[in-house]
């Protein structure tokens, strides 16, 4: 490949315009030859819309959430504005349109969670991970069924013994592994991986600007066991268990808001607690049989029990005000009031089943791959929870009234209650053909097929038909054009079948997307060094949406299929060695989504992420290369503040503040297995040991997550009262592994 130096600067493939075609090389046809499009790697996929991401930067991202999430927010097609959440929103979606696998098994997040300080890790156990697949839209069939992205982890087997482990200030995590046996060509038959984690994270809580007693723990244990019976056969298991905690004692909150016109002042004070628990449990076992290099067949059953507890109960008593700028003493009292939040909702979520996976291989460039799935859902919801607001001697909402000796009713501002059991039944399938082929002396790649699902508690049949399409033009620049698209449903579940009345809908449909995806990867040399520049553009047309409320990281949807709308974008991502060894990228991307609710006209949804730049950077030095350096950076215009809940969302459009974060790693390893260096005594037992240094939220910015909304019950005007995310904090982290 034609070697060429380009300016730093380039984020386009203007390149594109003008190639300089190859000479034709004389092609036998009677042979088939391997096109080659990426390296065969753990968790193959046939995927073109699928970004890959290394498993060891995703241990050494500097991030509270999570290491895989952590730098998929990294990504341009992907956005947050919390750092405390492994959650991330996708092209205009949701936190709720995002699919997860483990080894193609689909995994659940917790569903009553609305605060991102509650969350603790992902399930995700980045010491675990040997590959990460991510695709932001317009994945293959294979792939469940939602609107906006897909991430397959695929679990590594360990070679032999091994114990690593991480201690720091909010957690720690310990990983032992072993590879036992060996058959008659010498592969290991028994693999084991275990790995336990601890996290509480009060001390970075505490760096929030108010008076409030945290306690959340987060503890989970996870398993993955594999039995060689022969090279053809292989029998895995994957466990998990996790236990989260989350307890809350609020006592005075200050906050500063509002404009130089009109600085305001919120001073709050607080009784009660919230204690919060969630408990998830998953097991997954899969008979893996390949009688021949053609054939392939996977057979999973699959068990998950989600059990979550939501108790609180909060009151407040507040004062709003205007103050003196220079002196600080208070002006105007615009408000004051109070209000209770209580809560007592109860879910339990158990899923079981199986599915049967066979793919065929007649040549090296050809794939026909099907799959079934069934399960059993059982969900119970036990919801009861509400909000009384009393502003000034009123209670919120009220009717006006002409005597003022009158008193007004006593009404709760809402009130969600539900008792709710269902137990229906799944079953979805999926065929797709692969084939990758020459086009003259270019290189083509198809993958389309379909895929069909029904769910009997809306007695639903969705059909999804999906199709990729790229061509490597034989030039001598490294090019790559992708096509890709079809149609993707937002199968229902727990949260778009409940309404904002706490009950259950049975005639909700599907949320449908109709996507398409042009995208170009150009892949160059500057300063000697290899870089890949992605630019994609993508266009969604959607209908039967269902509208929602985003407070925080909690989504309530309406459970109406009364909206339509469409989302488009651009997003580039240059990637490469800027310091020679390790990968580094540059993200940027420019997004808008808008939703039509009952025909009032188009208006941002509360995911309208417009621009957001991120950078992922990694450096060491050169004279004492053992010390290492890894950033990120993110800057995203803010949110829409989304509509209070029960409220019209058409007298709601404003947007949060720009989401500015640095979060800064550093370390330095005593001791790296790739240096080679004698080691003596106590120290010879270790193979890796690396001390370190996190610093997050680097300069100090105090972002904001969402809005509390407070009413003055003399104009009903609703004031929106930012909620202000973690302060800077520094992290002491050891890591090693034995020997």
């Amino acid at each position: 490949m034609k070697k060429l130096v380009l300016p730093l600067s380039l984020m386009v493939p203007a390149l594109v315009f003008s190639q300089v075609r190859k000479k034709k090389d004389t092609m036998k046809t009677a042979n088939i030859e391997e096109v080659v499009f990426q390296k065969k790697v753990t968790g193959r996929t046939n995927d073109l819309t699928t970004v890959k991401i290394s498993a060891k930067d995703a241990q050494n991202v500097a991030s509270i959430s999570g290491g895989i999430e952590g730098i998929i927010k990294t990504l341009p097609s992907v956005n947050s504005n919390t750092e405390l959440s492994s959650q991330y929103m996708v092209r205009g979606g949701n936190y709720d349109e995002n699919l997860i696998y483990i080894n193609d098994i689909e995994i659940y997040r917790p569903f009553l969670i609305r605060n991102s300080q509650q969350e603790g890790l992902s399930i995700i156990n980045p010491d675990m991970v040997s590959t990460v697949n991510f695709s932001a839209g317009g994945f293959e069939p294979r792939y469940g069924d939602k609107m906006s992205s897909a991430l397959n982890i695929y679990y590594r087997e360990p070679e032999k013994f091994e114990v690593s482990g991480e201690a720091s200030l909010i957690g720690g995590r310990l990983t032992t592994g072993f590879a036992a046996g060996k058959d008659k060509e010498g592969n290991r038959k028994l693999t084991a991986l275990f790995s336990g984690r601890y996290r509480n994270t009060n001390l970075v809580l505490n760096t929030l600007n108010e008076d409030t007693d945290f306690n959340p723990k987060y503890t989970d244990f996870q398993t993955y066991l594999n039995y060689h019976f022969s090279p053809k056969l292989t029998l895995s298991f994957i466990g998990f268990y996790s236990n989260n905690d989350y307890e809350m004692i609020p006592k005075a909150r200050e906050v500063d808001f509002g404009s130089l016109q009109q600085p305001l002042k919120l001073n709050v004070a607080y009784g009660g607690r919230e204690n919060d628990k969630y408990k998830n449990m998953m097991g997954t076992a899969s008979l893996n049989f390949k009688p021949s290099d053609k054939w392939r067949f996977t057979l999973d059953a699959f068990a998950y029990q989600n059990r979550e507890r939501e108790y609180y109960s909060i009151a407040s008593a507040y004062v709003l005000q205007t103050y003196d700028p220079v002196t600080g003493d208070p002006v105007t009292s615009y408000d004051s009031g109070g209000q209770i939040e209580h809560a007592r909702n109860d879910l339990f979520v158990k899923t079981y089943g199986a599915q049967f996976r066979t793919r065929f291989s007649p040549n090296v460039n050809t794939d026909i791959e099907v799959g079934f799935k069934y399960e059993k859902e059982n969900l119970k919801d036990l919801t009861n929870e509400w909000r009384l607001v009393d502003s000034a001697g009123y209670s919120l909402p009220h009717e006006a009234f002409i005597d003022p000796r009158n008193a007004a009713d006593l009404n709760l501002m809402y009130n969600i209650a539900g008792k709710n059991h269902i137990q229906p039944t799944r079953m979805s399938a999926y065929a797709q053909y692969s084939q990758k082929f020459f086009w003259g002396s270019n290189k083509v790649f198809v993958n389309a097929g379909a895929r069909v699902a029904h769910w009997s508690f809306n007695n639903e049949t969705i059909f999804s038909p999906r199709a990729q399409f790229a061509i490597k033009p034989d030039w001598d620049t490294d090019m790559l054009f992708r096509l890709s698209g079809g149609v993707y449903y937002q199968a229902p579940f727990y949260k778009e079948i409940k309404d904002l009345e706490g009950n259950f809908n049975s005639s909700i449909q599907s949320q449908r997307s109709i996507q398409a995806i042009l995208a170009n990867d150009f892949e160059f040399y500057m300063y000697d060094r290899p870089f890949k520049l992605t630019t994609e553009l993508y266009y969604k047309k959607m209908n039967d949406l269902i509208p929602y409320y985003m407070d925080n990281v909690r989504i309530r949807y309406t459970g109406k299929n009364n909206a339509s709308g469409y989302a488009y974008g651009i997003d580039t991502r240059l990637f490469g060695e800027f310091v020679p060894g390790v990968d580094s990228w540059l993200s940027a991307s420019y997004a808008r989504v808008y939703e039509n609710i009952d025909g009032k006209g188009n208006i941002p949804r509360p995911t309208d992420q417009r621009f957001r730049f991120a950078m992922f950077y990694q450096d060491y030095m050169p004279r004492f290369p053992a010390m290492r350096v890894n950033l990120t950076l993110v800057y995203a215009l803010g949110l829409p503040t989304g509509a209070p809940v029960f409220t019209d969302p058409y007298q709601y459009q404003r947007t949060l503040p720009s989401y500015k974060r640095v979060d800064l790693g550093l370390s330095y390893a005593f001791i790296d297995p790739k240096e080679k260096k004698n080691t003596y005594g106590f120290w010879e037992n270790f193979e890796e040991l690396t001390l370190g240094v996190q610093v997050f939220n680097a300069f100090n910015i105090r972002n904001t997550v969402s809005n509390q909304w407070i009413t003055d019950a003399n104009t009903n005007f609703m004031y929106p009262v930012p909620v202000r995310l973690t302060g800077r904090f520094f992290n002491v982290k050891l890591e090693f592994r034995i020997k």
